[in-house]
């Protein structure tokens, strides 16, 4: 026996969970097809999920083709949980991208082909719904080699009875020269040996082509293509053929050492917390202590008190899970999604799809609940990184991050049902960013002017290349001060950062201490520690942001605003009137590609003008136009700049910075 790890994709709508159901059924893991309309199906087990007939959290079951194990991930497919499908990208060994056979290839769908190539995953393709009306064949074969991928090869001759209940999909047997023909076109492009041979005339057998299929399958070259229903079970014993035989499997060492990731974490009703880990190689067992985080410095500990692996359709309690195997482990209080357990592999696929661009403030109904809120939205977060919580001291109010308006109502839905609290939204606001436009520097000695703490910071920044992130770095000996000043001041830069001068999270920069002192610790005559006299830790975390914020004031900031890529399909004598929308929108669009009573528009638009892009399409082009977009940059926003209220007590007004200093009082010594 031997295991895959294999994740069903899809755009929302397609039948990727009926699909699901149909390969349990098969399997024999359930006797019923539950039905996503009904809400009883086996990977949608939140109630909301029932309700609303679509996938919001990832699930995990577990079956067998002859022999071997496939762990199946159903996934969301709406665009506003792309992160719950980014997360499970890391752990796959291969996938399945589902198609409805009525719509075709349609936006998501593109944005996930071109994320499964980028990342190399292998990939076979299921068109489902054959058996619906509208249902197509020949068109789209056809979108998938123009839209998806030119290396696509069908499996199977065309569906008879497509359209009806009555649809029967063939497939191709070995030496069939439908299939033989195309595979061989296909194979010699991306093997040097058969094409060799296929040159000099050598009949190439049917066995060396299914090989040859099965290795550059595996290698994300080549990507068969199956049609179906889920509905009516035609054509799934082919797909389940493809998996078994075309999808390498799991590997790993399970005397090596040991390495997994998490891709989901949840609570048990009792509200232990539990981690989802896809293991790579070693074996864990219970009671071992196990290490985990995203860097040494943010490493954890904790002792694994319960294994449950995935099988015949269950979680089963297991003393230990080797490599290749996906687990829940118990006693890992600290975890969180994306944590390496053990040692961290080389080159994690990582920040596949872009972050959320949106943001929007939770009002509780109740204002005496707002504790009750935030940790709520704190428990959401655990599972779901991305919403990126936002607290406002000041102003008691708490953001989260979004994808979309579908994600917000859920993330409500969510409070209400499982926390009982109800909230409200106010309008959902896009996030911006800022990048230093030059190069600004400051600095404060101790016990000098007007400077209150007991402490010396002097810092520069300097623009750095987009997509860099933030550079923290030393022009002072490192012994110059003790450790826990040091750092200190670099957590500090790194939290300052998090609002720029607009308000918005300062990027692509280079931050450099360039002066630094303190005074020893000290006492009185009669050795009483005398935090009027020693430096603190506290008075480097309070003197920093003022620093920070003047050399950044000197330096100056460009606000960024998010970009789509868009690409628009419409009538051709639609495109006229079509124009003058995009310019109101602020959309910068390219050269128009004309096919006769239809085109193409391709380019780029603020992430916040494309739901109002989205609602005026039907009318603008009856009905009949199509839009893709997705994340593609930051560009600078023309005009005034955006800002965004603060949540601290503001560095860039000093007097209200230190009036508010004062009143805390001096930090905690760490000295």
């Amino acid at each position: 026996m031997h295991t895959l790890n294999l994740g069903i994709l899809a755009h929302v709508d397609a039948g990727k969970t009926s699909l699901t159901e149909r390969l349990l059924h098969t399997a024999g893991i359930i006797d019923e097809l539950g039905r996503v309309d009904d809400g009883n199906t086996r990977t949608d087990s939140l109630a909301l999920e029932r309700r609303r007939g679509i996938t919001i959290k990832s699930a995990v079951v577990s079956f067998d083709i002859d022999d071997v194990t496939v762990n199946l991930i159903d996934t969301p497919g709406h665009p506003d949980f792309i992160a719950e499908v980014e997360r499970v990208l890391s752990v796959l060994d291969g996938a399945v991208l589902v198609i409805s056979a009525v719509e075709g290839v349609q936006a998501q769908t593109r944005v996930l082909m071109r994320t499964l190539q980028r990342l190399r995953i292998p990939t076979l393709v299921f068109v489902n719904k054959t058996d619906r009306a509208g249902a197509r064949y020949e068109q789209v074969l056809r979108g998938i080699t123009e839209k998806l991928t030119p290396n696509a090869v069908a499996m199977g001759p065309a569906v008879t009875g497509l359209g009806t209940r009555e649809a029967h999909c063939p497939s191709y047997a070995a030496d069939d020269p439908g299939l033989t023909g195309r595979l061989t076109d296909l194979l010699t492009e991306h093997d040097d040996a058969l094409l060799a041979a296929y040159v000099e005339g050598d009949t190439i057998p049917p066995s060396r082509l299914h090989e040859e299929l099965a290795a550059q399958t595996g290698r994300a070259l080549v990507h068969p293509v199956y049609f179906g229903s889920a509905v009516t079970g035609t054509g799934i014993a082919a797909l389940n053929s493809g998996i078994k035989e075309l999808l390498p499997g799991a590997r790993g060492d399970a005397d090596g050492s040991v390495s997994g990731t998490v891709f989901k974490v949840e609570r048990s009703p009792a509200g232990e917390k539990l981690a989802y880990v896809r293991m790579f190689s070693g074996t864990v067992r219970t009671r071992d202590r196990l290490p985990f985080g995203r860097a040494p410095g943010a490493a954890g500990e904790g002792r694994v008190t319960g294994i449950s692996v995935f099988a015949d359709g269950s979680d089963v309690p297991r003393p230990a899970v080797g490599p290749g195997r996906i687990a829940k482990l118990r006693g890992l209080g600290g975890i969180r999604i994306g944590d390496a357990v053990g040692v961290a592999r080389e080159g994690a696929r990582e920040h596949h799809f872009a972050p959320p661009t949106l943001e929007s403030v939770v009002v509780p109904a109740a204002p005496a609940s707002r504790g009750e809120l935030h940790l709520a939205l704190a428990q959401l977060a655990e599972q779901d990184p991305l919403i990126d919580l936002r607290q406002d001291d000041i102003r008691k109010e708490v953001s989260v991050s979004l994808y979309g308006e579908v994600q917000k109502e859920v993330i409500g839905a969510t409070l209400a049902e499982e926390f009982g609290i109800d909230v409200t939204f106010r309008e959902t606001t896009t996030i911006c960013l800022e990048r230093p436009s030059g190069t600004g520097a400051a600095f404060e000695i101790i016990d000098k002017e007007d400077n209150p703490f007991l402490a010396t910071v002097g810092l520069r920044v300097d623009p750095a290349p987009a997509g860099g992130g933030v550079d923290y770095r030393l022009e002072v000996e490192l012994g110059s001060m003790p450790y826990s000043l040091m750092r200190a001041v670099e957590e500090t830069v790194f939290e300052t950062l998090g609002q720029g001068l607009n308000g918005w999270q300062v990027t692509d920069c280079t931050v450099t201490m360039t002066h630094s002192g303190y005074w020893p610790r000290q006492s009185h005559a009669h050795g009483t520690f005398d935090k009027s006299m020693s430096s603190t830790a506290g008075d480097f975390r309070s003197l920093t942001p003022l620093v920070l914020m003047t050399a950044l004031q000197r330096a100056g900031t460009t606000v960024y605003e998010p970009m789509h890529r868009f690409r628009l399909e419409l009538p051709t004598d639609a495109l006229g009137p079509f124009l003058p929308v995009l310019a109101h929108l602020t959309a910068v669009p390219g050269p128009p590609s004309l096919d006769g009573a239809n085109c193409v528009l391709e380019g780029e638009i603020p992430a916040a003008r494309v739901h109002e892009l989205q609602q005026r399409l039907p009318s603008l082009t009856r009905g009949e136009g199509v839009l893709e977009s997705a994340f593609a940059s930051h560009r600078a926003v023309v005009g005034g700049a955006p800002t965004r209220s603060r949540t601290d007590h503001n560095p860039l007004d000093r007097k209200e910075y230190l009036l508010h200093a004062a009143l805390r009082g001096p930090g905690p010594s760490a000295a």
